[in-house]
Formats: C-alpha cells, structure tokens, sequence
C-alpha cells in the first residue's frame, strides 16, 4: 500500500522538521532540566502520543480544517501555549523543591502524570499540525486508494522518528541537569530556567503567526 520511497522521503522530510527544536523539544528539554531524564522520557512518550492523535484527526479531515481555518489553527496555537505558560509556571514556582527530589527526600515527578502533561502539548503542538496537515498529504499516493490508511502508516514513522529525537534531547538535557545538581547552589537554578524556559516557549508560541 505504501512504497518503500514513500516511506524513506517521509521519514526524511519528517527528520528535518522534527529535530529544528520546536514546542515539543524545548518542552522535553524544560521537564529534563526540572525533573530529570525519567520524567523528561515521560514527557516524551506523552508527547509522542499526542502527536499521535494529531496524525489520526488528520487521516480523518480533521487537520484539513484546522491547516484551512485561521480561527481553528489560533485556538489550538493559543490553548498549547497557554498550557506551556501555566506548566513553567508551576515549574517556577517550585524550583526550591528540586534538591529534595534529587536527594530523595521528595518523590519525583509521577510518570503518569508526566506523560499526560506531554500528551496535551503533543495534541496542541502546531508544528504537528503543519507537519501532518501541510507535508504528509504531499507524500500520499492517491492513485493507490486507502489514503486515510496511506496516512497513518506514514505519520506513524514519523511519531517513532518524533519519540527518538525527544528522547535524545531529553537525555541530554539530563546530562545537562546532573552536572548541575552537583552544587547545592545550582539546584533551584535548574529548576528555575526549565520552568522560565516553558514560560519562554509559550509566551513565543502565541506571538507566532500574529498579524499586526
């Protein structure tokens, strides 16, 4: 049903678009930085999943309304960054709290609760939407039929491609975090400027595509 060169010129387009760091990126990097690589994975795999449910709206016409509908794609970019403001936020205000979670005083983050944050950024990402909505459709052999099910093959490459890439960020940023976490000086920082960096990231994402 689907070509072997359609899948390697998806994946290629998809891995271009998806390592520029984006909402769902800096928003994996911000939870690593905050909370460190279990919740930063967490937040990946929610991410991953929300991303998921994009590509199905789409396959069923759903993302045809929001890529047409300057009203609809507002609404979903202003909700995402909303949410991203309102998680740094916390995060921000929290931060004192950080070197108790790394010397074990305080419980983690909880994954499950991790992973439905990223779920609701992975559905509200519009660089989901463009993706999914805008470059998929391109790629689709609609003399083949079954074009709904042409399309979640495809995007389903392009979530995999999506979860891996977050998931390197996310250990990085990790990384990043440990070396911190080594002085005790550093501990509110870390948690401090994953928070700001959310704040940062949402404050952006609903200036984006503003028309004065």
């Amino acid at each position: 049903m689907v070509s072997a060169g359609q899948l390697a010129a998806f994946a290629v387009a998809s891995l271009v678009l998806i390592v520029i760091p984006g909402p769902g990126v800096l928003f994996v990097i911000g939870r690593a930085l905050a909370h460190g690589r279990r919740t930063a994975l967490a937040s990946a795999a929610g991410h991953a999943a929300g991303n998921g449910g994009v590509a199905v709206c789409v396959a069923l016409g759903v993302g045809t309304l929001v890529e047409r509908s300057q009203d609809v794609f507002t609404v979903v970019r202003l909700a995402g960054a909303a949410y991203l403001i309102w998680l740094g936020i916390q995060a921000f205000r929290r931060r004192g709290s950080l070197a108790d979670v790394l010397n074990g005083a305080a419980e983690p983050r909880g994954d499950v609760r991790a992973a439905r944050e990223g779920l609701t950024v992975g559905l509200t990402n519009p660089k989901a939407v463009i993706l999914f909505a805008a470059v998929l459709p391109q790629f689709v052999d609609r003399t083949a039929g079954h074009v709904p099910a042409q399309m979640l093959i495809l995007s389903a490459l392009s979530v995999a491609i999506g979860l891996a890439s977050d998931s390197c960020y996310g250990l990085a940023a990790s990384v990043v975090r440990a070396w911190f976490a080594r002085s005790p000086r550093r501990l509110g920082l870390v948690g401090g400027l994953g928070g700001l960096a959310m704040i940062g990231l949402g404050v952006t994402l609903a200036l984006t595509g503003r028309k004065d």
